[in-house]
């Protein structure tokens, strides 16, 4: 049986551990700690495409680490990003650039990698501009996610203040980014995340304020992007808690199930992703015995699912079973300071 670790990043106020390395118990669906890592307020972390290196966020920019035989990490470099603290990062699909998404200052920063995963110099700074529909937190650009589309030609980078996502083409040669397309969201919806599908064709964004997943189907003609909506489903129950607010949307390791988690209505929904239409078909919307899931993540064989409850310190454990759409908590919770983030790595 194939060996797994997971990685889970935290707040450090009044602590200095930001990422915590776990053993995935795959038979029982939990975790067992085994290293602690010092990094300031890991929000978010990535591992590159090639499974060798992980990168975080923190305060001073982001950090780069090598991914040891037993699943522990060993830092190689740190650097800035020349503006306010991060909230995302990723790699492009050959692993020569991170993008990091700037909420704060809507700012989208690119980075070079080297050959051994380290940290290079910043190679574009693109800020956004405008103003958003609704006169408070969103009143102003906040890129809260960056991704390359699959055939790595596209940064998509959404855009939670002005409810939309912009589509760069990117120059694999100077690491500069330039606008082609805006993917517009309804007004007052707040595009926090995005996930691609496996064979690249379908985009899906999930909507914080709203509560809302949107499909989209990519085609790239006459070296142009093109997307076409094809389908906007709910992440919540009719009868949800009224301050619900979307929080995370994870893959399974097998690109047949999504997953979303709701914040307020403390929730998570697993969908079934048609092989062909790319569509999504609700199993089931349930809760998760915590408080505001930052982030939840199957586990690789699908048996079992972490849910990380950002505001009672705590993860939860669950056995799914999708046939008959049941979630039931299968171990006991864990406690871990406001944890945001989960990535699973196989050994």
């Amino acid at each position: 049986m194939d060996k797994y670790v997971a990685y889970v990043s935290c707040y450090t106020q009044g602590s200095k551990i930001g990422i915590r390395v776990y053993d995935v118990d795959m038979e029982a669906g939990t975790f067992h700690e085994k290293d602690e890592v010092q990094i300031s307020n890991s929000s978010y972390m990535t591992i590159s495409h090639n499974r060798k290196h992980l990168y975080s966020i923190t305060d001073y920019g982001v950090e780069a680490y090598d991914i040891e035989a037993d699943g522990r990490i060993k830092t190689i470099s740190q650097a800035s990003i020349n503006g306010m603290r991060g909230c995302y990062l990723s790699t492009d699909y050959e692993d020569k650039y991170l993008f990091v998404a700037g909420y704060h200052d809507g700012k989208i920063t690119v980075l070079s990698l080297d050959e051994n995963g380290g940290l290079g110099d910043i190679v574009d700074e693109v800020y956004h501009k405008g103003i958003g529909s609704v006169a408070d937190r969103n009143f102003r650009p906040h890129v809260n996610c960056v991704k390359m589309t699959r055939d790595n030609k596209y940064l998509l980078a959404a855009d939670l203040g002005l409810d939309h996502v912009k589509v760069y083409r990117f120059d694999h040669a100077t690491g500069k980014l330039s606008m082609v397309d805006i993917i517009h969201s309804e007004q007052y919806s707040g595009p926090r995340h995005l996930k691609i599908s496996k064979d690249g064709m379908y985009i899906y964004i999930i909507h914080e304020a709203t509560c809302m997943v949107d499909v989209y189907r990519y085609i790239e003609e006459n070296d142009n992007p093109e997307f076409e909506k094809i389908q906007s489903i709910s992440t919540v129950n009719d009868y949800h808690a009224g301050d619900s607010a979307a929080s995370a949307i994870n893959l399974s390791w097998d690109f047949r199930y999504m997953l979303c988690s709701n914040a307020g209505d403390n929730s998570v929904t697993l969908y079934n992703i048609d092989e062909i239409s790319g569509k999504l078909d609700k199993i089931f919307c349930l809760p998760i015995s915590g408080l505001y899931p930052k982030d939840a993540a199957l586990f690789p064989d699908n048996r079992h699912l972490v849910s990380l409850n950002h505001e009672n310190n705590t993860m939860t454990f669950f056995g799914v079973d999708p046939e008959k759409k049941t979630l039931v908590m299968c171990a006991k919770e864990i406690k871990i300071p406001m944890p945001n983030c989960v990535v699973f790595h196989r050994l």
